[in-house]
């Protein structure tokens, strides 16, 4: 099952990428998708699509990626479609709650967009290896330890949280099965004893977390692993593949910026 936070190996153009390149990229279209409308959304749309077939991966593994905030999708329709003032939809009239066109509008445009941010992440995430990632980060951030920021420490923060992603939805399952052997019921009964049984995996779920976060200290420490300079194996350094793809994403970003003009 692939996850949000999963390395996947392989050998396309999009794995082969300088991880700066990819996290320039992914920042950059976050902004864009921050502030566009909805036909701009359909163009990001089409570019991840793009992107997702350059790096080989199937529609199903985009699913995967998605999986793990499916509850806050949901939360985002239902608050959006819910509380959003407008004229009435008639054939949703017999229904308890007032449901607009703007409301029915809104929410599906910004699930929308928050699935194009998780995408546009995953992508990131999915094809490039921790330690590349790391070393992505690191380098951007480096001018700022000329200010006293330590950008090393940053960069492996920031890479660990990424990475601990997947392992804490995976103990997660594992958590939420041993309950239901043991006879826990997650699908029935009211909200009120179906949020009791959920809230109970809140305790296994964090101690799991304190567990292995306190393994990867001891790890770290019986490696040697110390603040300060240090060096890596593999110095990063610009192809000409990833000029041109920082050039394909100053395209897109001038496309979707003429595409904003002209619909106005």
């Amino acid at each position: 099952m692939i996850r949000l936070g999963q390395y996947l190996p392989g050998d396309t153009v999009v794995h082969h990428l300088d991880p700066r390149v990819k996290i320039l990229s992914v920042v950059a279209l976050s902004i864009v998708i921050f502030g566009a409308t909805a036909a701009e959304i359909l163009l990001i749309s089409a570019f991840l699509s793009a992107v997702f077939a350059a790096a080989r991966m199937t529609p199903a593994q985009a699913l995967g990626a998605l999986r793990p905030v499916a509850f806050f999708m949901a939360m985002i329709f239902l608050v959006h479609l819910l509380f959003t003032e407008g004229p009435p939809i008639p054939s949703f009239a017999p229904l308890p709650v007032k449901i607009t066109q703007e409301g029915l509008f809104r929410a599906l445009y910004v699930t929308w967009q928050f699935a194009c941010l998780v995408l546009g992440a995953a992508v990131l995430t999915l094809t490039t290896p921790p330690s590349d990632l790391v070393g992505g980060i690191e380098r951007l951030l480096r001018p700022l330890s000329r200010v006293g920021v330590p950008s090393q420490d940053l960069a492996v923060m920031i890479a660990m949280a990424l990475r601990f992603m997947p392992i804490l939805l995976e103990e997660y399952d594992r958590i939420r099965m041993a309950h239901m052997a043991r006879g826990a019921d997650f699908t029935s009964g009211s909200l009120g004893q179906r949020t009791r049984a959920a809230t109970a995996l809140a305790v296994p779920l964090l101690l799991s977390a304190f567990r292995r976060a306190d393994e990867l200290a001891i790890a770290m420490e019986a490696r040697g692993y110390r603040r300060g300079p240090r060096t890596t194996l593999r110095e990063l350094a610009l192809s000409g593949r990833d000029l041109g793809a920082l050039a394909v994403m100053a395209a897109f970003l001038l496309t979707n910026f003429a595409f904003r003009i002209a619909i106005r």
